[in-house]
């Protein structure tokens, strides 16, 4: 058999056309690789572009913002019959302190979209299925569909007690550092030495201070026994009178020694009725007037009203079928490395909940809810602290109102005592500050002394802060401080949840000191 073979004519126009076709797609891959390098390019330039543009929109609106804050009839100091330079809006703005505007809370806006209010939702329907859960356990072990909270209303018992206490308290804060504010006042202009003055008038506040809102809380929630929310509230409540009373000196001290009345005047001091609101307000930051509303939208009073009563019996439903089981001795299982891993584990969960509900109820419902019956308009209580890849952006944006505290009264007049030298020492000490008054809130609420959070805040804390700072911009360290924070909490609830049990089975037996600041869960033997 013979086979035909084409004529070397028609190879060449194949081997021709295979070459063009080769050519064209090399040609075509080579494009296409172009066109992603352009694309990738082009992408560049727009975030380049885009950051720009966001900086220069930022500083237009602050200087926008500190033109309409600052009175355009404002006389600058002259030297040699030359006006000095003018500060810069950013500069301008760290001098006048914290500037207060008409917006709504972050969340407000954010519930506007479906999405987001989906996940919201969720979280309503976990809430029913804890209730379903409960009646279905208390239906099968015992026979009948009725929700108890007997635990809720233990942790709230006492209520008269915690009423006249906090009514001292409140009546104090209103009266002794105002009245007492008027009194240094009038006098310190036509005092002969405002340095005695000023010392003994302080002296003599600082003492009455401790007599009534540090002494007089310990006193009653000691004495008294009061229960762990009970606790809370009195020692919160004794926190924040702290806190307001020495913002309105702070801001109102150094603008009675600068304005100096004339011959037959007397000095102006704020009103009564200002001091009254601003005990009341959402905010720890002094000003004679905020920006209001117009009116009280009612519904959203009622339906805040709600969810904080909602954000109560979760946390209920979390401890009762989350915590408890895990914890009380009943188990009759000995602590040892194993169940501990495994306890800390269990307590993510209830951990991060918790957590989340601290945050929803307290810092957007509590003080929404305030802010709308006070018409306070500035409800910037918190940012978006869930996109925070940096502990330090965690920090400034968790907690806006109590971050505005520590940063205006203690960073920023650390850095004046010091001539704005040792900024690392200033982060520092408000850092060491905020753990010992969070640790002595959760001691004197539980009961007990364990440093769980002090630990965790001052030593992990700080050490986050300064690690993953604002260079870290990566979406893996967003997931790095949720990865922290689940652990933190889950640690947290592990612990506190055993010293308690510890503390009931395993009482103390002589009240010295080491007795009182050891742990009863180190040296407790109980079965769990």
């Amino acid at each position: 058999m013979t086979t035909t073979e084409p004529p070397n004519g028609l190879w060449c126009r194949k081997a021709h056309q295979s070459e063009e076709v080769s050519s064209h797609a090399v040609s075509h891959n080579v494009q296409e690789e172009n066109l992603r390098q352009w694309q990738k390019h082009a992408q560049k330039v727009k975030l380049k572009a885009l950051e720009q543009v966001q900086d220069q929109l930022s500083d237009i609106l602050d200087k926008a913002l500190t033109d309409s804050v600052q009175p355009f009839t404002c006389i600058h100091p002259t030297v040699n019959k030359k006006t000095t330079m003018k500060p810069s809006p950013r500069s301008q703005k760290l001098d006048n302190g914290k500037v207060f505007m008409d917006r709504a809370s972050l969340l407000d806006e954010l519930f506007e979209i479906s999405h987001i209010r989906t996940i919201y939702h969720m979280f309503i329907a976990v809430l029913l299925i804890f209730c379903l859960s409960t009646l279905a356990v208390d239906f099968i072990d015992q026979g009948r569909l009725v929700l108890e909270f007997d635990l809720l209303f233990f942790a709230f018992g006492k209520m008269g007690t915690v009423t006249w206490a906090w009514t001292v308290m409140f009546v104090y804060t209103l009266l002794i550092p105002y009245y007492t504010l008027v009194f240094w006042g009038s006098l310190y202009h036509s005092f002969p030495s405002k340095l005695v003055l000023s010392l003994g008038t302080g002296l003599i506040l600082s003492a009455i201070q401790t007599c009534v809102l540090s002494l007089f809380p310990i006193y009653v929630v000691i004495e008294n026994q009061l229960p762990p929310a009970s606790r809370f509230i009195v020692i919160l409540e004794q926190i924040r009178f702290l806190m307001k009373s020495y913002s309105f000196l702070r801001e109102t001290a150094p603008a009675i020694m600068k304005t100096t009345p004339k011959e037959g005047e007397r000095p102006r001091f704020p009103t009564l009725s200002s001091y009254l609101y601003f005990l009341f307000c959402p905010t720890l930051i002094y000003r004679e007037s905020y920006p209001r509303n117009s009116h009280i939208k009612w519904n959203y009073v009622a339906v805040t009203l709600g969810r904080i009563m909602g954000c109560l019996f979760y946390g209920y439903f979390i401890l009762v079928r989350l915590c408890v089981p895990v914890f009380r001795p009943e188990n009759n299982q000995l602590v040892s490395k194993r169940t501990m891993v495994l306890a800390v584990f269990n307590s993510i969960l209830p951990g991060i909940m918790i957590l989340l509900l601290c945050f929803f109820a307290f810092l957007h419902c509590w003080l929404n809810l305030f802010g709308e019956l006070l018409r306070f308009a500035d409800r910037m209580f918190y940012k978006d602290w869930w996109n925070s890849t940096s502990f330090a952006n965690y920090y400034r944006t968790w907690n806006v109102v109590v971050h505005d505290w520590l940063y205006y009264y203690g960073y920023r007049d650390f850095l004046w005592l010091s001539g704005g030298k040792f900024r690392a020492a200033a982060m520092l000490s408000v850092f060491i500050v905020s753990a010992v008054v969070h640790e002595y809130a959760l001691a004197m609420g539980f009961g007990f002394f364990y440093p769980v959070m002090f630990c965790l805040f001052a030593v992990f804390g700080v050490v986050f802060n300064f690690t993953m700072n604002d260079k870290r911009q990566s979406p893996v360290f967003n997931v790095v401080m949720w990865a922290c924070l689940f652990l933190g909490q889950g640690v947290q609830v592990c612990l506190y949840c055993q010293e308690w049990y510890a503390q009931i089975h395993c009482p103390r037996t002589e009240n010295s000191f080491w007795e009182l600041v050891t742990p009863r869960s180190w040296s407790c033997s109980y079965q769990r």
